[in-house]
């Protein structure tokens, strides 16, 4: 219980003197200069945690925090799930209250009036979840910053996220959070697409405690260890979890990359659709989900073959609709070439498909002599002739135009015509 406020439980971290016999505070008012400030207290971050040894109050310097506090102006955050409340994506309201989502979750939640004229409350830190994000921020309390636990730190040692060399690892958090995650520990390329849904091993932790992970692509990237997520193992019996409890993560036209690791997704495949060798070539590939059965499976054709696979088994590169059919120019051409800037695979229509997303001449004329290539054969539901007018290489665009090519779907006839005029 704190002995100022009298909170029971205290909530959070626990705040125990150590010149007093069983004198212990919250974080509100220990931050609040509660008790006497010459005093050195302890820092318990969670129960049974070993304790930490502070300086004193009065010693330390406190800074204003700033953030989603009253007056801040808001947008919808990553956890939104209250439809149009807001009035729209994108539109904006004013934080007028910090309150407490639950009894448990002090300080977790945040009253908001939208501008246009709704108001309620919205989670902002209750079980890690934020409904809104701070587009103006405003001033909060004051604190201790050096009292305060680091993210990553237990007991003042680095344990970047408990990882260790060898484990797999995800990347679970939107674009926009990563790449602001990655200032100052190796920064962000758009070579690093690949490891937005693709599993990758731990080899290294550098100096500075950020983490190398290696991907099935040779390619090695560092890492803030706050962005990755250890991937769970999968152990016989359980391949099915994952795929069940809840609704599916996809829908029918996404485009999903399957899993490259052999030996995992043979596990992740019993019962749900089973391994066959033939499924080889579709290690690493990606694919369009044409179907999602009513276990949460998914018929997805890859490598002109459908195939059903476990969903824990692929992962998603691009939404139905939102990332291909209602893509236009630029973002479609962008997304084009990160789907097919990937190894050779042996499938030479996939390879004329990439070739022409790429713009590389000299590798579509090699292919075109082949004599067992398609000119129409499709890769991740594109052809050659697609890849290459959403691309803008109108030299490839020539040679296809030589071949026996299918020029009638809409979108290259309104290319060609741009292109040819």
């Amino acid at each position: 219980m704190c002995d100022t406020c009298r909170q029971q439980p205290i909530i959070g971290i626990r705040w125990k003197c150590a010149e007093c016999t069983n004198y212990d505070l919250c974080t509100v008012c220990y931050h609040g200069d509660k008790h006497h400030l010459r005093h050195r207290f302890y820092r318990i971050t969670t129960p049974g945690s070993e304790r930490v040894l502070l300086e004193s109050r009065r010693k330390s310097k406190k800074i204003t925090a700033r953030g989603i506090f009253a007056g801040a102006r808001v947008v919808r955050g990553v956890d939104w799930q209250w439809e149009d409340q807001d009035g729209g994506n994108g539109r904006r309201g004013k934080v007028t209250e910090i309150q407490d989502w639950s009894a448990s979750s002090p300080h977790s939640a945040a009253y908001v009036l939208w501008d246009n004229g709704a108001k309620n409350l919205y989670r902002v830190g209750f079980e890690g979840m934020s409904d809104l994000k701070c587009v103006q921020d405003a001033k909060g309390g004051s604190f201790y910053r050096d009292h305060c636990p680091v993210l990553g730190e237990q007991n003042g040692n680095r344990n970047p996220g408990g990882l260790q060399i060898g484990d797999l690892v995800n990347i679970d958090l939107d674009l926009e959070i990563v790449q602001s995650l990655q200032h100052g520990h190796g920064g962000w390329t758009d070579g690093m697409f690949e490891t937005l849904t693709t599993t990758g091993t731990v080899c290294g932790i550098d100096e500075d405690h950020d983490i190398v992970v290696q991907y099935p692509s040779g390619n090695r990237w560092t890492f803030n260890p706050a962005v990755l997520t250890k991937a769970n193992i999968v152990r016989s019996g359980d391949a099915a979890q994952g795929a069940e409890g809840g609704p599916s993560q996809f829908q029918v036209g996404d485009l999903v990359q399957v899993c490259y690791d052999l030996e995992r997704i043979k596990l992740l495949q019993r019962g749900h659709g089973e391994w066959a060798e033939a499924m080889l070539p579709t290690l690493g590939k990606v694919g369009r989900v044409q179907q999602i059965y009513s276990d949460s499976d998914l018929k997805v054709e890859v490598c002109g073959t459908s195939w059903t696979y476990n969903p824990a088994a692929v992962s998603k590169v691009a939404s139905a609709g939102s990332a291909i059919s209602n893509a236009s120019g630029e973002r479609l051409s962008q997304l084009l070439k990160k789907l097919f800037e990937t190894q050779e695979s042996g499938d030479l229509n996939e390879e004329l498909v990439k070739a022409a997303a790429n713009g590389d001449v000299a590798k579509v004329e090699d292919l075109l002599k082949r004599p067992d290539v398609d000119v129409n054969g499709q890769c991740a539901g594109h052809t050659a002739m697609q890849a290459a007018s959403q691309n803008g290489h109108v030299d490839i665009l020539k040679l296809l135009l030589k071949q026996n090519v299918d020029v009638e779907a809409e979108v290259i006839k309104t290319k060609l015509k741009e292109y040819f005029k």
